[in-house]
């Protein structure tokens, strides 16, 4: 017993030793382990003597190459000093010569020589300060080792030699940063040295890390989760499971805050020596990296959740609770105790707050691309083979409403503390998100939208067959201007589902993957709307050519929901939700089915909205229905004044007693009045106004041509008629207009020809087009007003 050595005090212990003997020395039973326990160890001491022995020959080899680089550099500073003197005697002997034209001849070559010594004495110069910076570096380096190998030296002493090492770096840095400016042909001595100090930082990289999560497991980190609950889930805070960042203190918290700072100076410094090695290029892509601290912090956490979360595969909103209450409860830790040291290091552009949600959200974006997803890809799969409906599609919804929730409650998180929710992903804005899954599986995203368009599709083919949605109006105000669309419920509806499949998308972490999402969901949903307006439009006119009124309602209804979903898309366009995707540049998937459109949209035209193409279509289809509209009021019109205009004679009576038009223009006017006014309570404002103004062109036309340029004989009695006939005519527009007679070019001008009396006419006729004008005639040709005047008929 008296030759057994006593155990040395637990204060001498390091703290990787104690967590060592803690973990093997448990329990009693353990201690009948003892013996092999204590050979595991003596083999362990074994090897680290060798290792040690080993670093002892290099350190020594790596002194013995420092002293013959030293005696290299003192050699060759004497032979500069023996040509400076060899220099300043030539100088001397040639300054004697009494003419000086020798001297004059040999300054530039003279100067050449002094600058090249010059040079060669500053290059000689910074690869010694290097060269000592260098082995200050490595001696500093082997010294940590080696006090993390003797087990006998404090933490503290530890701590200190790695601060030293990385303040030499840093100076090491700056140093090699100017010589990189002022230097540009000195790159081979700053290869050589950046590769000698990528080979400390290699091995100071790596101890800082190892001591870190030694400190983390010392004060309790990651907390417990195993009295977490499902029902304990949405409470606010945890009173069960203390923060362990806020519990430690003394020792303990100055260690912690000592080595976070350290790894905050290395990431530094790292990302000063990366700014500087990739000069000229994409830096700003290729500097963000994680902050490697708080990943230290979440990469425990999320091998604890991972076993919770296996037990709920099934029921993912327990995943999505869980991770959501972790990250809010450590958050404001983040930035009471962390940041101040991420700010001391001069860590720019990184807040501990953003960084501990993006790498929370990160890991449940991993796991939910490792685990969840391929579950629910098989299922479809296995749908897709055996052809029997499953759940699959309906979990995969259940799935990305979730997530879905799950970002807008973590968008608070972040926006209150009034930095940017987004990290540069490829030199573009990405989102904090955990649909950033799809960043990496554009296939997944293809799926998903293809999901979504066959459920919005089963939600609004019913609604769309629904008649009663085609006659029952929108309800309020969906746009932001006063216009009286006058439209179908169902466009409302078609464009409430649009909404719906747009939301889905917003939270999507790139401008890419939005568009493309877009253009596989929302333009399929248009073009199947689209198509629906043109067969109903379609059938009207296969039925009855429009000849009915209740044909006419129809088109109006379709071309009133036509110019709703125009209007609306137009809003969206002008969003810059709308106008980031229109100019994003990928592939345009989910083409129009819609063929009645020959209208080719020129591709910069594509920056005026993702929607371009699809308004444009809205716009041809109004257009299109609108004149047959127009034709075909127009055609009855014709029918019913065909009597009015093939009476050549009555040009040359006196109108009927007690009548102020002609009988047989009356039907072509209730004609014309019942339609325009059917119209009017139907379609909306705009295409009406068109329309109107189509009809007041066409009936001018008629008109002029078919009595005034048929060779009709006016006489005073047939003037005066006529001009009463037109107007009546121009009275049915003025309900519209206040000069329905500056739509009727040509009529109006005709009939001030015929109110001409003889010898204004006659001298209008000579004076040609100038005394045309001069007389109000500007819309008729010379040859119409020489024939409107050669039927002009003077009796007296």
């Amino acid at each position: 017993m008296d030759s057994l050595q006593g155990l040395p005090p637990l204060s001498t212990l390091s703290t990787s030793v104690s967590s060592t003997l803690n973990a093997k020395l448990g329990t009693n039973h353990d201690l009948t382990q003892a013996p092999s326990i204590v050979a595991e160890f003596l083999t362990q001491c074994d090897d680290l003597e060798r290792n040690l022995v080993h670093l002892n020959r290099t350190l020594e080899s790596n002194l013995a190459s420092y002293a013959s680089f030293s005696n290299r550099i003192g050699h060759l500073f004497g032979i500069v000093n023996s040509k400076l003197i060899d220099l300043g005697s030539s100088v001397c002997l040639r300054s004697s010569v009494s003419d000086g034209q020798g001297l004059g001849e040999e300054l530039p070559s003279l100067a050449k020589e002094v600058a090249r010594v010059e040079a060669v004495r500053a290059y000689a110069e910074v690869a010694s300060k290097l060269d000592n910076l260098i082995g200050d570096i490595e001696d500093a380096v082997s010294s940590t080792m080696n006090k993390n190998l003797r087990k006998d030296s404090s933490a503290q002493n530890s701590e200190e030699t790695r601060m030293v090492a990385i303040k030499i770096l840093k100076v090491t840095e700056d140093l090699l940063t100017s010589v990189t400016k002022a230097r540009p042909q000195w790159a081979c001595l700053v290869s050589a040295v950046d590769h000698r100090v990528d080979r400390s930082l290699a091995i100071l990289r790596p101890q800082a890390i190892a001591d870190h999560r030694a400190l983390l497991t010392s004060f309790g980190w990651p907390p417990s989760l195993s009295n977490l609950t499902s029902s304990s889930l949405d409470a606010r805070k945890s009173s069960e499971v203390p923060n362990p960042l806020f519990t430690m203190h003394g020792d303990l918290k100055r260690r912690y805050c000592e080595n976070f700072f350290a790894l905050c100076r290395l990431q530094e410094l790292q990302r000063q020596r990366k700014s500087r090695q990739l000069e000229g290029h994409n830096r700003e892509v290729a500097l963000h990296q994680p902050l490697w601290a708080i990943e230290e912090l979440v990469n425990p956490v999320s091998v604890a959740c991972q076993c919770h979360f296996s037990k709920w595969i099934d029921k993912p909103e327990f995943i999505f609770a869980l991770e959501y209450k972790i990250t809010r409860d450590y958050v404001d830790s983040m930035d009471e105790l962390l940041q101040p040291l991420v700010d001391e290091a001069m860590l720019t552009g990184y807040s501990c707050k953003e960084e501990w949600i993006s790498a929370m959200v990160t890991s449940l974006s991993t796991y939910l691309a490792k685990e969840i997803f391929p579950i629910y890809i098989g299922q479809l799969e296995e749908e897709s083979v055996t052809g029997i409906r499953s759940q699959a599609r309906t979990s995969w919804l259940h799935l990305i409403d979730l997530m879905v929730s799950f970002d807008n409650r973590i968008k608070p998180l972040v926006e209150k503390s009034g930095i940017l929710l987004s990290l540069l992903e490829d030199g573009t804005p990405r989102k904090i998100s955990s649909l950033s899954v799809f960043c990496d599986r554009p296939d997944w995203l293809d799926m998903w939208a293809e999901i979504e368009l066959d459920d919005a599709m089963e939600k609004l083919k019913p609604e769309i067959d629904e008649e009663r949605n085609w006659t029952k109006k929108v309800q309020g105000a969906d746009l932001s201007n006063s216009d009286d669309y006058k439209s179908p419920a169902v466009s409302s509806i078609t464009f409430t589902c649009l909404s719906s499949l747009i939301e889905r998308c917003r939270l999507l972490p790139t401008v890419s993957l939005r568009s493309r999402f877009l253009r596989l969901t929302s333009t399929p949903v248009i073009n199947f709307f689209l198509d629906c307006l043109l067969l109903r439009c379609q059938e009207a006119e296969g039925l009855t050519a429009l000849t009915d009124d209740d044909a006419l309602i129809k088109v109006s209804n379709s071309v009133n929901a036509a110019h709703y979903s125009e209007s609306i898309l137009k809003e969206w366009c002008e969003d810059v939700f709308f106008l980031e995707m229109g100019l994003d540049q990928g592939e345009h998937p989910g083409e129009s089915v819609a063929e009645y459109s020959g209208r080719e949209v020129p591709i910069e035209e594509y920056g005026n909205g993702i929607f371009h193409e699809e308004i444009a279509k809205f716009e041809d289809f109004r257009t299109q229905w609108v004149e047959k509209i127009t034709m075909v009021i127009l055609r009855g019109f014709d029918a019913r004044c065909r009597d009015y205009i093939k009476n050549r004679r009555q040009w040359q009576e006196k109108s009927e007693e007690g009548w102020t038009v002609s009988q047989t223009l009356i039907g072509a006017l209730d004609y014309l009045q019942a339609k325009m006014a059917l119209m009017e309570e139907n379609l909306n404002r705009v295409d009406f106004a068109g329309i109107w103004r189509s009809l007041a062109a066409g009936v001018d036309k008629l008109i002029f041509n078919g009595i005034l340029m048929s060779n009709v004989k006016f006489q005073e009695e047939g003037v005066e008629r006529f001009g009463y006939d037109v107007e009546v005519v121009w009275g049915v527009f003025r309900a519209w207009c206040l000069r329905p007679e500056g739509f009727f070019l040509k009529v109006s001008e005709s009939l001030k020809l015929l109110k001409m009396e003889k010898e204004q006419l006659e001298d209008s006729l000579k004076g040609g087009q100038k005394r045309m004008k001069e007389n109000g005639i500007r819309h008729l040709s010379v040859a119409e007003v020489e024939k409107i005047g050669k039927n002009r008929v003077y009796t007296k």
